[in-house]
């Protein structure tokens, strides 16, 4: 790999790795008084260079995960400046968490991270979890919107278990929430195959989707 310019942008030295020089520039970036949300902006460009590198041969499953790594870090530098004020409305609720099975957590940390940011309240149910577990915890708190993340291709199977019991349940209780599901192997044809309703393997495009879920029904 070529060495990245000393006058390198945030994102480039995302897309190359750079974490010291990522973080040093992000502290920098925060002192100076820059938008703390266009820093995740750019950070989130260089995420999706690193995505594309992946997709071309250049980087292989550990690249992916230390560019998420290097995201997370960002993220909690610039998420204390964007603590929601005390009685500040909250964007909507979402549910998310890891499926039964898989114990992978860094894309579900970075969109949660990300929501809380934007003004959303997040309720985390962490990693491994069961179908009735996400079922009991969607009737219970009624959320606008449940998440189920999955990195390996074992998780599917449970994907699919779970949306069929988060539907069934929901049903039976006169309730209804659009399932959303994430992680870097997630595309259109697993969305349709587990039955959930959208999918993302981006971030911001995943605050995105919500925030136009949580608008939608205003």
């Amino acid at each position: 790999m070529p060495p990245t310019p000393a006058n390198a942008s945030l994102s480039e030295l995302v897309a190359d790795l750079e974490e010291e020089a990522v973080l040093a520039q992000v502290q920098a970036c925060l002192a100076g008084g820059h938008d703390p949300l266009a820093i995740i902006e750019e950070c989130n460009q260089g995420m999706r260079l690193v995505g594309q590198k992946y997709e071309a041969g250049e980087y292989f499953v550990s690249g992916l995960i230390m560019s998420g790594e290097i995201f997370r870090e960002v993220v909690e530098l610039v998420q204390p400046l964007l603590s929601p004020s005390p009685g500040a409305v909250s964007a909507g609720v979402v549910l998310i968490g890891t499926v039964s099975g898989d114990i992978h957590d860094i894309g579900k940390n970075i969109l949660g991270m990300l929501l809380s940011c934007y003004g959303f309240h997040v309720i985390d149910l962490g990693v491994d979890v069961p179908p009735a577990v996400f079922a009991q915890k969607a009737l219970e708190v009624r959320p606008d919107i449940v998440g189920l993340s999955g990195l390996i291709t074992a998780s599917f199977e449970k994907m699919k278990e779970t949306v069929g019991i988060l539907r069934q349940r929901a049903a039976a209780a006169g309730a209804a929430f659009p399932i959303l599901i994430g992680g870097g192997m997630i595309d259109e044809q697993i969305c349709r195959y587990v039955g959930a309703d959208y999918w993302e393997n981006d971030a911001m495009d995943g605050v995105r989707l919500c925030q136009r879920l949580v608008e939608s029904k205003t």
